[in-house]
């Protein structure tokens, strides 16, 4: 029999990647979307997770198999983060109680779960790495903590079973996303072009000299699918990334060279990028207009901010995928691949030049 998906946030840089994977598999697909795009064989389901009334209106006749929260909506202080992306869960899963319910529900996280929200990131006494899932929370608040626990209260109630899914940053395709290295290193790199500056790393001497991972949206993907079908995986954690480790060192001078743009020898100062672009949406614009790009606006592609905050962190941060492995997840991506087909694609559609 065919199963059922609701996949939500489907226009996001995690959601479109799952939601094509699905459909890839045979699965009935719908997409969640407070402005749902058009995407190859995913059915559009239009809600805003704050109203509760019409996300419930939006979900009726629904009764999915299996659901991937892959959404958030950023605020200005933790605690709005808390009481908004907490109750856009209690939301969902209320919203779902109406008919048979999902037997599985994943929730989309992220290794705030160790460094901790916005307003303390890297900051006070973290857990050792790599991070580990055993390793408990921090003793601070934490909007992914009431994801969690508005899942597992759903759980409990109405006897489906859960995985939460931890990845570090994040390499996919979306526009107007909130957290997307990927494409605002693209970005960055051809306004460097453009100017003829060279491509200079922004961050932390840690950052640059240390280790660190990343996840490939498709990647991602792969594992939200095993963790719903795999009994093992059923009311489980799971740290996911791509299965290399690598230094900026090394992996700034193969974007560099991709762009065909100079890395600059990094000589331990942090340059921000949200400081490095402040004037550049005019440029973009023009770039834009004489190249025929499909997005003008530069930011709808870039977001320095959350690039700024992974590339000037002033620990090493490795994650262990032992649970998975363990369990038979046995997926891996080599993470420069990953950026290099995501450039492709964003050339390809128009979206750099």
């Amino acid at each position: 029999m065919t199963k059922t998906a609701l996949v939500v946030g489907a226009s996001g840089i995690v959601g479109s990647a799952t939601a094509t994977l699905l459909v890839e598999q045979g699965w009935t697909v719908h997409g969640l979307a407070r402005r749902p795009t058009e995407q190859s064989g995913v059915q559009p389901v239009a809600a805003d997770l704050q109203d509760a009334e019409a996300t419930a209106t939006a979900l009726r006749g629904l009764a999915p198999d299996a659901v991937f929260v892959t959404t958030w909506l950023r605020q200005d202080s933790e605690a709005e983060n808390i009481r908004v992306n907490g109750a856009m869960v209690r939301n969902l899963l209320d919203g779902l109680r109406g008919g048979e319910g999902p037997r599985h529900v994943a929730l989309v996280t992220g290794l705030k779960h160790y460094l901790g929200p916005f307003e303390a990131y890297g900051k006070g006494s973290l857990p050792q790495t790599p991070f580990r899932e055993e390793q408990g929370r921090l003793d601070v608040e934490n909007f992914y903590y009431a994801q969690e626990d508005a899942l597992f209260a759903a759980a409990k109630r109405d006897g489906f079973t859960w995985s939460v899914h931890r990845p570090h940053t994040v390499i996919g395709l979306a526009v107007g996303n909130a957290m997307n290295m990927g494409t605002t290193l693209a970005v960055y790199a051809t306004l460097c072009r453009e100017k003829g500056q060279p491509f200079r790393f922004p961050g932390s001497a840690a950052q640059w000299q240390g280790l660190t991972d990343m996840t490939d949206a498709g990647q991602l993907a792969r594992h939200l699918l095993w963790a719903a079908e795999t009994e093992a995986a059923h009311d489980e954690a799971f740290n996911v990334v791509n299965g290399d480790v690598f230094r900026w060192q090394w992996m700034w001078g193969r974007i560099a060279d991709w762009f065909g743009v100079e890395a600059a020898p990094f000589d331990g100062v942090v340059r921000p990028l949200e400081e490095q672009m402040t004037d550049d949406a005019g440029l973009w614009r023009e770039i834009a207009a004489r190249e025929g790009l499909a997005e003008a606006e530069l930011g709808r592609l870039a977001s320095p901010w959350h690039t700024d905050a992974d590339l000037g962190r002033p620990i090493e941060v490795v994650t262990d995928m032992s649970k998975s492995r363990r369990l038979g997840f046995t997926s891996y991506q080599p993470t420069d691949d990953a950026f290099f087909a995501l450039f492709q694609r964003l050339r390809d559609g128009r979206l750099i030049p």
